[in-house]
């Protein structure tokens, strides 16, 4: 589909979103529900009720851009609702991103431990190189 830069963050909300909402909308919900800054450069995934379609939210440098999908058939299948400790959204990484979209179980799935940059460290001017 797309290639997601690892300083970029994907932030999933947890709840359904009505997706007559646009710009104006999606940007209110990404500031109140996932409490998180639009123009940051990080992707914000909305999805419906019936979960047959998604919207992604992202600051593309001049604007604000969306990337809307609508399955013909089937439904997105989201991560564990437990892992979120009862938070309104959930990040999550750009394989899950990905998985969610080609429609794999994301709970029959098994992840590898894998090294990962501490939260602290990840926005540090140290941790980044020029």
């Amino acid at each position: 589909m797309w290639s997601v830069p690892h300083q970029v963050r994907i932030f999933l909300a947890r709840e359904p979103v009505d997706m007559r909402k646009s710009f104006h909308g999606l940007i209110a919900l990404a500031e109140s529900v996932l409490v998180q800054d639009p123009l940051s450069g990080h992707l914000f995934v909305f999805i419906n009720r019936r979960r047959d379609r998604l919207k992604v939210l992202y600051w593309g440098g001049v604007g604000y851009c969306i990337w809307y999908q609508q399955l013909e058939e089937g439904s997105y299948q989201l991560p564990d609702a437990q892992a979120a400790d009862d938070e309104a959204g959930l990040e999550i990484t750009a394989g899950q991103l990905s998985l969610i979209l080609e429609g794999i179980d994301l709970s029959s799935v098994r992840h590898r431990k894998r090294f990962q940059v501490s939260d602290q460290h990840r926005d540090t001017p140290s941790s980044r190189r020029s």
